[in-house]
């Protein structure tokens, strides 16, 4: 699987955490983030994210900031992204199942690195049920 992971200062150890996971199962990783702990601007991190996804390059796009929300916001500006904002694996899990998100977005100073493992495990092993979310999920893009 290919994905592509962006993330701002608040997100660094947490990016390292889930490439090296990523890696170790055999995944292709597109890393755009930042590798420092210095203030940064998410959307420069996030929108190469995004347009990947967009454009059919990766699988999935993981993104990462303090809240989540400043990315999550920034990569759905793209159409064919969506992206959910998710602090729990349950939500994760119903990301995928009911909206097909194609990209995480993880809240770093919301959840823990275990947390957010988590997450990611369940988000790129669970497949969109189809059905009356696909009439939903249709009706989601402006254009």
């Amino acid at each position: 699987m290919k994905i592509a992971i962006g993330n701002d200062h608040a997100g660094t150890d947490y990016k390292n955490t889930i490439v090296d996971y990523l890696e170790g199962e055999g995944h292709e990783v597109t890393n755009v983030g930042t590798n420092a702990n210095d203030s940064v601007d998410y959307p420069d991190f996030v929108h190469p994210v995004a347009e990947a996804v967009a454009k059919n390059s990766v699988d999935f796009g993981i993104i990462i900031c303090g809240s989540g929300n400043g990315a999550s916001m920034t990569a759905n500006k793209h159409q064919k992204v969506r992206s959910a904002l998710c602090w729990t694996k349950e939500i994760a899990i119903l990301a995928r199942e009911h909206n097909d998100a194609n990209v995480l977005s993880i809240p770093a100073r919301f959840t823990s690195e275990p947390q957010a493992l988590d997450m990611v495990k369940v988000f790129l092993n669970t497949d969109f049920e189809g059905g009356r979310h696909l009439r939903r999920v249709e009706k989601i893009a402006c254009s």
